[in-house]
């Protein structure tokens, strides 16, 4: 059964948001920029892969796309979790042509391609420390013991990889491609035959991962060393992507192109939601959206289709989607 269904992941929109709020001329533009492709290229190949999580039988999996959960300061996101009462398996997707690599005595990545070699993080020691935050998650909210393993999968149907090293025979069985995963996942199921998650256990660490999945706003912004006070504020034109605009009659104006708008503060509000905090008041519309009524910051949060809390002062904003 599909419980966390398969969107744009977080990551790209965070990190979309980040460059539309950050200036050309930033040292950190660039690396950004091929971030986003890369993940972008990474959600491709993910959707990819749906084809063959539609064979798995419903009453039998739990699927859980794009999770994002919280590890101190930092974030451990999962491409795609399944969830049995005899193990978890986590997926971790490379999209990506070429010949691959893996390194087992140096723990290296490797993609050659068009005669060039480029080293990546090694996914083998991604996928264990993802291995090792379930477990300990599953050990700190007192849930009986289950196998927690992993698969590596490489879903582009053109690429080849080869595993190199002493080591290599450790991970031949965590590492393939698409085509053989759901193979790997029958070998698993015969491998672990023992319930270890009643159904009841099964629900509530269903529950446990949705209220445990947040958006990884500080971190990636901690990652490229990105600070609030580097992104720009101010309402985007939607059509030459100028700001900010200005309010005139009512209206967003643009002073580049002299287009308006009745809504462009609406994406604003997305980007403050992925960007700065997952609730906003008055006071900080305001400040973000560069206008200084009260009545109009109110007018417009109140027609955005949010959700608030609390009154008066102490009333804050806030989206469906990061409740």
């Amino acid at each position: 059964m599909l419980v966390k269904d398969r969107t744009i992941p977080l990551k790209i929109l965070i990190l979309a948001a980040i460059l539309r709020r950050l200036p050309l001329s930033h040292a950190k533009y660039q690396q950004i920029l091929d971030e986003l492709g890369r993940r972008q290229a990474g959600y491709e190949g993910e959707q990819s892969l749906d084809f063959y999580y539609r064979e798995l039988p419903k009453q039998k999996y739990l699927i859980f796309h794009d999770l994002n959960l919280p590890d101190g300061d930092y974030n451990c996101q999962i491409d795609t979790l399944l969830l049995t009462g005899e193990f978890i398996l986590i997926i971790d997707v490379k999209n990506m042509a070429g010949k691959l690599v893996f390194d087992t005595d140096n723990e290296q990545f490797i993609q050659i391609k068009n005669e060039e070699e480029k080293g990546y993080s090694y996914p083998i020691a991604q996928a264990e420390r993802h291995q090792k935050y379930i477990k300990k998650l599953l050990a700190a909210n007192h849930f009986p013991p289950v196998p927690v393993v992993y698969l590596v999968v490489i879903s582009n149907s053109y690429a080849s990889y080869v595993l190199t090293g002493k080591n290599s025979y450790k991970i031949k069985s965590k590492v393939c491609k698409g085509d053989v995963m759901l193979k790997r996942i029958h070998d698993l199921e015969c491998m672990y035959a023992t319930p270890s998650l009643a159904a009841k256990d099964l629900r509530k660490l269903s529950r446990l991962f949705l209220k445990m999945n947040t958006p990884p706003t500080g971190y990636l912004l901690q990652k490229f060393g990105i600070q609030r006070s580097d992104l720009l504020t101010g309402v985007q034109c939607p059509y030459c992507k100028y700001l900010p605009l200005i309010r005139k009659k009512q209206k967003w104006c643009c002073p580049k192109c002299q287009h308006y708008s009745l809504d462009a503060h609406i994406d604003a509000l997305r980007d403050y939601f992925l960007l700065v905090d997952t609730k906003i008041t008055n006071r900080e519309f305001r400040r973000f959206v560069h206008i200084d009524s009260i009545d109009l910051a109110g007018r417009l949060l109140r027609s955005s289709n949010l959700h608030f809390s609390g009154t008066k002062r102490n009333r804050f904003y806030y989206p469906d989607n990061f409740k």
